[in-house]
């Protein structure tokens, strides 16, 4: 059987969001002890803490929400690219005599790795170029290593809009510290939360070769 290459960073008290958003939280409900024989726990937390999947709703008006969403896009073959010191976005031209044979679904690295209890100020994102080259080349799911594929600061998101155009799929904080370049099986499944506009996933990559 081919290895299994977990990219889901843990989630926890401590795992880093977006400035304002709604951290993880955990509480016990029921504990074992006289008279209770099961542990349950309870947890909340935003839609876009950890490893999630954006679904259309959150960047685009009445546009469809995380459960509304074809699984297809979200699992088989991808290819892993490394894009790693392209500066704060990067551009199409990271991508030059990357993209021959490319599959639907591509993941790219551009941290050497991300400490998933602090929120990476600065962090690298796409120039909406890229996106757009991506989708030329019949791209269907875009995976980053960082929080966002837009910077930050970004008001207008662009390379939001641009996946929004061409009816793509993102996947955000990845963990592809530990992946080689290369051909994978992605499976990373967004949980069916009915009208919202992300999810979490657990996502995982198996080698092609």
């Amino acid at each position: 059987m081919r290895s299994i290459i977990d990219i889901t960073p843990p989630l926890r008290p401590a795992s880093a969001v977006f400035p304002g958003d709604a951290r993880f939280e955990a509480r016990q409900t029921f504990s074992m002890g006289p008279g209770c024989p099961v542990n349950v726990a309870a947890f909340s937390m935003s839609v876009h803490c950890g490893a999630h999947a954006d679904a259309p709703l959150h960047y685009a008006e009445d546009a469809a929400s995380i459960d509304q969403l074809s699984l297809d896009d979200y699992i088989g073959p991808a290819r892993v690219i490394d894009v790693r010191g392209r500066g704060e976005l990067v551009g199409p031209d990271a991508l030059s005599g990357r993209l021959d044979g490319v599959p639907p679904r591509v993941l790219l690295r551009l941290t050497d790795g991300l400490d998933p209890d602090v929120w990476p100020t600065g962090f690298p994102a796409l120039a909406p170029e890229t996106v757009e080259l991506l989708a030329a080349q019949g791209v269907r799911l875009v995976g980053v290593d960082v929080p966002s594929v837009d910077p930050e600061t970004s008001k207008n998101l662009p390379s939001h809009r641009a996946v929004f155009r061409h009816d793509m799929r993102i996947l955000e904080n990845l963990d592809l510290s530990k992946v080689p370049e290369g051909e994978y099986e992605l499976i990373a499944l967004p949980i069916p939360l009915e009208g919202l506009d992300a999810a979490p996933v657990r996502a995982v990559l198996r080698p092609l070769d």
